[in-house]
């Protein structure tokens, strides 16, 4: 299934200040139990509790290039992680300095152990990484 963005500003707002935050080294994620979640669930045609994603990516990692290459990297590394994901969150991803230059694999190994240390990854899925 297709992620389903968060569009307005008030949420990113929401999620830096009320949120639970994991710091890395190449992002920052910010976790938030998301409000409308039931909502969205009646809109979905699945009928399923969906996460709502945000990225963000500062000037400061550089110029556009850059940053729509820190944007795909995040995705990337998102992507094969969703499904383990509890849901029903607000879940904002910020790129840091060190992405660039980075893997998508990288980077999802750090997401892992954010989502892990945030308790968002679901009991199932925490099993079958410790019985590897």
């Amino acid at each position: 299934m297709k992620n389903v963005a968060i569009k307005e500003n008030h949420l990113y707002q929401k999620a830096y200040k009320n949120g639970k935050r994991f710091v890395g080294k190449t992002v920052a994620v910010y976790v938030l139990k998301d409000l409308a979640a039931a909502r969205l669930r009646r809109e979905n045609p699945e009928k399923k509790f969906v996460n709502r994603l945000g990225l963000s990516v500062s000037k400061k990692i550089g110029g556009a290039v850059t940053r729509n290459r820190a944007k795909r990297i995040i995705r990337a590394a998102y992507d094969p992680l969703k499904n383990e994901l509890r849901t029903g969150f607000l879940i904002v991803i910020s790129a840091r300095g060190a992405i660039v230059g980075k893997k998508s694999t990288e980077v999802a190994e750090e997401l892992r152990d954010a989502f892990e240390k945030l308790a968002i990854i679901s009991a199932s899925a925490r099993e079958q990484t410790t019985k590897k």
